[in-house]
């Protein structure tokens, strides 16, 4: 039987083409793509054009990182720049903090 691993489902809200939502994005995607590689969905929304969606998910300030899936939803405000913060934000961490805590224990 194959190790399934988790789809991580994932939407950035930015606000214009601002240097905090360049940096933002620019993070975002160098962490997704060293440490999610490939098992990630990633939409980014320009709350100036789409106002209403940062509406109906309850987004005041930008840029915001919400983790949709896997549960419990997730949301990290700033710049990203903090990888630690992101990691443990999208579980990542801890789930290899405690895999590496298991092999220990072996």
């Amino acid at each position: 039987m194959k190790n399934l691993r988790k789809t991580y489902v994932l939407k950035l809200y930015v606000a214009g083409n601002t240097p905090n939502s360049v940096r933002a994005l620019k993070v975002l995607k160098n962490i997704l793509e060293q440490e999610f590689q490939g098992v990630y969905a990633l939409k980014v929304i320009d709350v100036l054009k789409n106002p209403q969606l940062a509406e109906e998910d309850k987004i005041l300030a930008t840029p915001t990182l919400s983790k949709i899936l896997p549960p419990p939803v997730r949301k990290i405000i700033g710049d990203l720049s903090d990888r630690e913060r992101v990691l443990i934000g999208l579980d990542l961490l801890y789930e290899e903090l405690t895999e590496e805590e298991e092999q220990l224990e072996k």
